[in-house]
């Protein structure tokens, strides 16, 4: 699939892209979900499973990449200044 950012991204697509940091060029992994801010609608972080991350249903163990932190996406990799060495964070959860 390709890309088009200047006219948006499908979640589909996202998902196809590798996360790399460039920050040491370590590979973060493939995009699993995004958060989004449901006051603006825009995305908020885009959310990377940890690579010990054994158990798929075990989301404790996964990267939320803040989009302020995504430096480019090209047609097969999204480069971040995220820090894969930074405390892996849990995704944002609101109790009802």
């Amino acid at each position: 699939m390709k890309c088009n950012c200047q006219n948006g991204c499908r979640l589909a697509e996202l998902r196809c892209k590798e996360v790399i940091s460039v920050s040491d060029g370590s590979r973060l992994g493939y995009v699993s979900d995004v958060e989004i801010d449901t006051c603006t609608g825009r995305v908020a972080a885009l959310v990377v499973p940890a690579k010990n991350n054994l158990a798929f249903w075990n989301r404790k163990q996964d990267y939320v990449i803040p989009w302020e932190a995504i430096r480019r996406i090209g047609d097969d990799i999204i480069l971040t200044s995220f820090c894969a060495d930074a405390p892996v964070q849990a995704p944002c959860a609101k109790e009802f």
